[in-house]
């Protein structure tokens, strides 16, 4: 700009002295005219030389432009720096100013902190001394632990030696049960065996059974098409070889098994059948059903008496009594068993347990029942006044099936551990554990039996086979093969024979 200005003065001088030259020259214009003629080429080429710096002075001029266009900019982003800095130094003052204010909070809480620390202390201080008092109380009942555990311990073994002496008096009375068996079998003593032998003459309603000797079966008989989607349950009638069978098509048949024909079918159910039960004179069957209701139908006409309702869940298993025909009882999945007046059709009490029962019984003389439930427990139960009065963890698993044998005096279990055990009703202890291998339950609804002159135990297996097993020696007596499906029942007529079985696809085999 400085050298710009200074050419401008130089032109207006050279402008000046131009003018004046020009003044003299009309003055002085033939005196100095070869003068003239050498200023005028003087000036001409010193006028070349100021428009080139002209020029380079106009480039550096739009250089300078450029480079304050740029300044410019630049000037503007830092504007812009400057005002996001002041707005986020404003943001970090209130965050400081609230920092402050939290902290001056934490300080507070942590006086009042302080306090309550110093308060605790002072409790410890006073709860250490009762703390070490307590601790040689607690050392003192460790020992007082020790002494009860091994006086219990000694009790036990004199529990367990008097149970043994126990378990050989009893094998002496089995022993001369056994022998008496055989006198009678070989001499028919019935009045010997009346008077000394607790079982082998049984007296129900319609008089007195004679003893039948029972022998394993090894045939299949007749194959009966039974249930559509499977049985679920089946019953010989008593001093009969009628069988009564229950299944998943919502219908009883009763059938008669020397010739396999069926002789009648008994419906109304509204769902599958998973038990049914029998009175002693065979007159009527009593249905246990998935529908929460017990079906109770005349079996001279085939029509529905009674239909019971009480349960809120599914009815899993039903028994009558021996001693009343009127007497019912069923086990439900709510958790209830009910005692129920089939003469007026409702419920006279409700027992209250603490697992879901799967299958109960009543005891030959009624005064208990026994029931099996998902825990694996097997309890009994007073039937006058409905409650406990002995309970046995039966298995390790669910029970699916509970049995009184004809005496009376055995309780067959059943249970998903794949073990089937015999209990002395009497001791309450169990009399024989009977399994087998390869033999697995199918369903928590699998039912086994014990035949009737408690000799033998049947079941039925997952893979399709009957297991029979003998009490005596606790040993698989045979295997029965016939079926194509995993068989869920087995029951066994009075008379002896036959054994029936069945399995899930609704089939049934009568063997002999």
């Amino acid at each position: 700009m400085i050298m710009l200005s200074r050419e401008k003065h130089m032109a207006m001088a050279i402008e000046e002295a131009c003018w004046a030259l020009r003044h003299r020259h009309s003055l002085e214009e033939a005196a100095h005219a070869p003068a003239i003629n050498a200023l005028a080429l003087a000036l001409k080429s010193q006028n070349t030389g100021l428009q080139e710096k002209v020029q380079e002075l106009q480039n550096e001029l739009v250089q300078c432009y450029r480079a304050q266009r740029q300044v410019s900019e630049q000037l503007v982003e830092e504007v812009g720096s400057v005002k996001a800095m002041k707005m986020e130094i404003s943001q970090k003052t209130q965050s400081l100013e609230q920092c402050q204010a939290d902290l001056l909070s934490s300080r507070e809480e942590a006086a009042r902190l302080k306090a309550t620390l110093d308060e605790k202390l002072g409790a410890l201080e006073l709860l250490v001394p009762e703390n070490v008092e307590l601790r040689k109380q607690v050392e003192n009942l460790e020992v007082q632990s020790r002494m009860l555990k091994e006086e219990n311990r000694m009790l036990i073994d004199r529990w367990m030696s008097q149970k043994m002496q126990d378990a050989e008096r009893l094998n002496e009375a089995n022993a001369m049960y056994q022998d008496l068996l055989e006198r009678m079998k070989a001499g028919r003593l019935e009045e010997l065996a009346s008077q000394q032998v607790d079982g082998i003459v049984r007296c129900s309603e319609l008089g007195a059974e004679d003893y039948v000797e029972i022998k394993s079966p090894r045939k299949l008989k007749h194959t009966i098409q039974a249930h559509e989607r499977g049985c679920t349950t089946a019953i010989f009638q008593h001093n009969s070889d009628v069988l009564v069978s229950g299944g998943n098509d919502r219908l009883v048949k009763l059938w008669n098994t020397r010739s396999g024909s069926l002789i009648s079918s008994l419906s109304g159910c509204l769902s599958s059948i998973f038990d049914v039960a029998l009175p002693a004179d065979n007159k009527f069957v009593l249905g246990a059903c998935g529908d929460h209701k017990l079906y109770h139908w005349e079996v001279s006409s085939g029509r529905i008496r009674h239909c019971l309702t009480g349960h809120t869940e599914k009815v899993c298993s039903v028994d009558i009594s021996k001693v009343s025909s009127n007497v019912a009882l069923s086990g439900a999945h709510d958790r209830t068993m009910k005692f129920w007046d089939l003469q007026r059709g409702y419920a006279t009490n409700t027992v209250v347990c603490h697992s879901n029962c799967n299958a109960l019984c009543f005891t030959s003389d009624a005064s208990l029942f026994c029931s099996g439930h998902m825990d694996g427990t097997l309890r009994f139960w007073d039937s006058r006044t409905g409650k406990i009065a002995n309970e046995i963890a039966a298995h390790g698993q669910g029970i699916t099936s509970v049995s009184v044998s004809r005496s009376g005096w055995m309780v067959l279990t059943t249970g998903r551990d794949n073990q089937h055990n015999l209990f002395d009703v009497r001791s309450m202890e169990i009399c024989a554990s009977l399994k087998a291998q390869g033999h697995r339950v199918s369903s928590n609804w699998t039912r086994s039996c014990i035949s009737a002159d408690e000799r033998y135990v049947a079941a039925g297996s997952e893979n399709g086979s009957v297991v029979i097993w003998n009490v005596k020696n606790c040993k698989v007596e045979s295997t029965l093969s016939g079926h194509s499906a995993s068989v869920l029942v087995c029951s066994w007529s009075d008379l002896g024979k036959p054994l029936a079985s069945a399995d899930r696809y609704g089939n049934i085999n009568l063997w002999q």
